[in-house]
């Protein structure tokens, strides 16, 4: 019986592995495509308008739409994954294992929660993008058609192209970052696994990663907001 158990707890490690792996392949590419999406456009009204991008605006929309639901598909299925590992850790015959079977367990539960607020995030900020972009496509079409040449109008054109590319620049190279703090966290995990006495002092320095990571989200969200408000003004 216990042996059963072993055998169903490893089963279910596997398949959180293998969905996070799924997971991180299919993040880095969504990440990718969405700053496409907006060079693409940034590249095709530097050109002219009589340029054609190679991909158009309707077939970027159908992958990055059709790869997010994969995204959300694989989430579901690495959610189902840890309710099950959590009502397995309730179970009598693992009360003696408990101690290890609980970090294992929380080790999966912060991963599947990094993945969805990453997601989250680069699904909002390719929306913001695509709102911008058909507000930034309206606007030219409606000078344009009538010929009319608003110095105000191309500088806040040109001023929204420009923090738009900080913030792609910058959500980039967060990206790089992530990739490899994710490297090093795995290898770290699994000397702490083998030396329990490294746990707390890891888990300090993840709640250290995290502080760190909401100032400097904050940071950013202030410096954004101070350039929107001076190109409206």
């Amino acid at each position: 019986m216990a042996g059963g158990n072993s055998n169903y707890w490893e089963d279910l490690r596997k398949q959180a592995r293998q969905l996070e792996t799924e997971l991180d392949l299919k993040l880095v590419s969504f990440s990718k495509l969405c700053t496409s999406y907006g060079a693409s456009h940034d590249d095709h009204r530097g050109r002219g308008s009589d340029t054609t991008p190679l991909l158009s605006s309707s077939s970027q929309d159908r992958m990055l739409d059709t790869l997010g639901v994969e995204i959300e598909q694989l989430l579901a299925k690495l959610t189902s994954v840890n309710d099950r590992m959590a009502e397995y850790t309730n179970t009598p015959s693992v009360t003696s294992l408990n101690a290890a079977v609980m970090h294992t367990l929380q080790r999966h539960r912060d991963i599947l929660q990094d993945y969805t607020h990453e997601f989250q995030k680069t699904k909002g900020n390719f929306l913001a993008v695509r709102e911008r972009e058909d507000l930034l496509g309206s606007l030219k079409k409606e000078i344009d058609g009538t010929g009319v040449n608003n110095r105000r109008t191309e500088l806040f054109l040109k001023e929204n192209e420009h923090l738009r590319n900080i913030a792609m620049a910058t959500k980039e190279n967060m990206t790089s970052q992530r990739g490899m703090l994710k490297s090093i966290q795995s290898r770290v995990n699994s000397l702490a696994n083998r030396f329990p006495a490294v746990n707390s002092l890891i888990q300090r320095i993840n709640l250290r990663k995290r502080r760190d990571s909401f100032v400097l989200g904050g940071v950013i969200g202030i410096c954004t907001i101070l350039l929107l408000l001076y190109a409206f003004h």
